[in-house]
């Protein structure tokens, strides 16, 4: 299932676009896939139909693609941004199929990436994924900023089929429906999910080995506990203390650098126009 995360067309967009044009916010995105993947519709999904696990840098691909349709949906035009929700549906049309019963109490189950349930669940592991990483690696986000947030980024609602109000609209929304999913029997790290972890920390090129172990720092570090040892993986004070001093060291990094540099290009283009159309 492609994850997408956009606002409204008409929409103001002030506090996505304050957001998204963080490069850094890539440091949330571990952690997203993660909680996606203890879905096990979800994982399933990927699994059977996507490049993920079968093609050679799929999970790369991946990341492109939704970073792409991210950024257009957050500052491209309404035409621009219909074109992209029609690619997302067009590939959801073809995620469908069926997970047999397992050797625990799991009964069979069907699984469609058009159902509102797991858009809500890709929907919300991002938004929340991206407000956590902001405020570790940016800057705090008042309750109004986050709660602007939620309500822009649920206007993706009528572009991908979700019935009207069914995304979390605030900050509480996001944070109960949060809690109710990792507290409730619907997610379970299966074995696909596993396979996914294993596939998203492969090696990489020995000159990304750095960001690398800071993404995997991130995104274990900031996964719910009970997540985190369902995959297996473990955390140490020494871990931990390493996640807060890496997080202070790019808050200030931050600080000094170039808008090239912080910001996607995208970004940048829009803030410009914006200026030069504006009073």
């Amino acid at each position: 299932m492609e994850d997408a995360t956009a606002i409204s067309p008409d929409s103001a967009r002030r506090v996505s676009r304050k957001i998204h044009a963080e490069r850094a916010l890539l440091l949330g995105w571990g952690r997203a896939l993660l909680l996606q993947f203890a879905h096990p519709q979800v994982a399933q999904g990927i699994v059977d139909h996507s490049g993920f696990l079968g093609e050679k840098r799929g999970r790369w691909g991946r990341l492109r693609r939704t970073l792409d349709a991210m950024l257009v949906l957050t500052y491209g035009t309404p035409d621009e941004a219909a074109a992209v929700a029609r690619g997302i549906n067009a590939i959801h049309d073809r995620v469908h199929g069926r997970i047999a019963a397992s050797a625990g109490d799991r009964p069979a189950t069907a699984y469609s990436a058009h159902d509102p349930e797991l858009l809500r669940w890709v929907h919300a592991t991002l938004i929340d994924s991206f407000i956590v990483a902001y405020q570790l690696y940016v800057a705090p986000l008042s309750p109004a900023e986050k709660n602007a947030y939620c309500a822009e980024s649920a206007g993706i609602e009528p572009l991908l089929g979700i019935p009207e109000g069914f995304l979390p609209r605030s900050s509480d929304a996001l944070e109960r429906y949060m809690g109710a999913m990792l507290a409730g029997p619907d997610l379970a790290v299966t074995e696909a999910a596993r396979r996914l972890a294993g596939e998203l920390f492969t090696p990489v090129p020995r000159v990304a080995w750095p960001l690398m172990a800071l993404a995997r720092l991130s995104a274990i570090g900031l996964l719910p506990p009970r997540l985190r040892a369902g995959y297996g993986f473990t955390w140490s004070p020494r871990q931990d203390s390493a996640l807060r001093v890496s997080a202070r060291a790019i808050r200030a990094a931050l600080g000094l650098a170039p808008t090239p540099l912080r910001h996607w290009p995208i970004a940048r283009t829009a803030r410009r126009l914006g200026r030069t159309t504006r009073p």
